[in-house]
């Protein structure tokens, strides 16, 4: 069987130096918000190219936070509107609710799946604040004509880059595209924990200053609390085991985009829709992602076929029963991309046996 993803195989490169990271931290007991962090704040912080990292529990706080931040900040007030793709994770969404910030969902570009610049413009009212722009799957969204957008209507952008660590846009990378940023180092992402982890990355001062306090329970010094806070911090041992292997994630990356290279190059079946790919820096592959009209029968075929797969994502946000007061939006593109997607296995362990089945099984179908 071809796993969709073998967490064991990629981490078991690392075991000596993750037994070695655990020996030394039970004998420094020191659990939270220590040296671990710290040193990953920096090492994360100069990957991305920004001034600041701050260390959190998982991607959704990193969003949560920011959006928080900003509020405490006189930036954005509740009830206020984010722009958001309407395809993204529901992550992106409940991140926008539980800030008591409304979502405002845009139709992404069909090739990219991500935020198309034209819808951005057409649902910009009085109320909008800020652009949540979704790094899908690995790629970078159209930064330079968010951007522009932003400049242009004084607005905040935000990315949620939690499936882009690494991709880069004109020498910038993931992370330094906005005023802020939410990664999520959930085990299966490109830089993935052992657990749940998370960090946000800016250049702003002022804002950097607020979310280390909001991340400990709005307080800056122990038990003054100036504002109400969460406990939000990346957790000792797991900025331990990310300091291990981020030295190693562009490596990965580059093996990642190898097999979509050859995915893209010799997948020939005119009933898959292959991803839209240049060549560029701006992909990082966290997952591939074709489309078919018969995603489950394509799906049923491979496992027959000993090729695990998964479906980012089978419901769009605005169907979930969670998120039920969007249930009469209409999205044509949105839904079309969720009854059409299907991802498959790629990964820095993948063999060129493994590639080369799911190119011929694929060829087969």
């Amino acid at each position: 069987m071809i796993k969709f993803l073998d967490l064991q195989k990629i981490n078991q490169q690392y075991e000596v130096a993750f037994e070695e990271k655990l020996k030394a931290f039970m004998q420094k007991g020191w659990y939270i918000l220590g040296d671990e962090v710290k040193a990953f704040e920096t090492n994360f912080a100069n990957y991305c190219g920004t001034k600041y990292c701050i260390g959190v529990g998982n991607g959704l706080d990193a969003l949560v936070l920011i959006f928080k931040a900003y509020i405490q900040l006189g930036k954005i007030k509740k009830g206020d509107e984010i722009i958001v793709p309407a395809n993204t994770y529901i992550a992106s969404i409940l991140a926008i609710l539980e800030a008591d910030l409304v979502p405002v969902l845009v139709e992404p570009i069909l090739e990219t799946y991500n935020l198309d610049p034209r819808e951005i413009q057409e649902k910009i009212t009085p109320k909008t604040k800020a652009i949540l722009a979704v790094h899908l799957y690995g790629q970078l969204s159209d930064m330079n004509s968010i951007n522009e957008i932003a400049v242009k209507n004084n607005l905040l952008v935000i990315e949620d880059s939690a499936q882009s660590h690494g991709a880069i846009l004109e020498n910038k990378k993931a992370g330094n595209l906005g005023n802020a940023s939410g990664f999520s180092f959930y085990p299966g992402k490109n830089l993935g924990a052992l657990g749940d982890a998370g960090a946000i990355t800016t250049n702003d001062d002022e804002l950097v200053k607020m979310l280390f306090s909001l991340r400990n329970y709005g307080s800056e010094k122990k038990y003054v609390n100036d504002f109400i806070g969460v406990n939000s911090r990346l957790d000792e041992l797991q900025a331990g085991f990310l300091n291990i292997k981020l030295p190693n994630l562009d490596n990965e990356n580059r093996f990642r985009k190898e097999i979509a290279k050859r995915y893209i190059s010799e997948i020939k079946n005119d009933k898959i829709t292959l991803p839209f790919y240049d060549n560029s820096e701006n992909h990082v592959f966290h997952v591939f992602v074709i489309r078919t009209k018969n995603r489950d029968e394509l799906q049923e075929f491979l496992l027959a076929n000993n090729i695990q797969t998964l479906i980012h994502y089978p419901i769009p946000p605005h169907k979930q029963k969670a998120l039920s007061f969007l249930e009469n939006l209409s999205f044509p593109i949105t839904e079309k991309i969720h009854n059409e997607v299907l991802s498959l296995p790629i990964s820095p362990v993948m063999t060129k046996d493994e590639v080369d089945c799911v190119i011929e099984i694929l060829n087969k179908y």
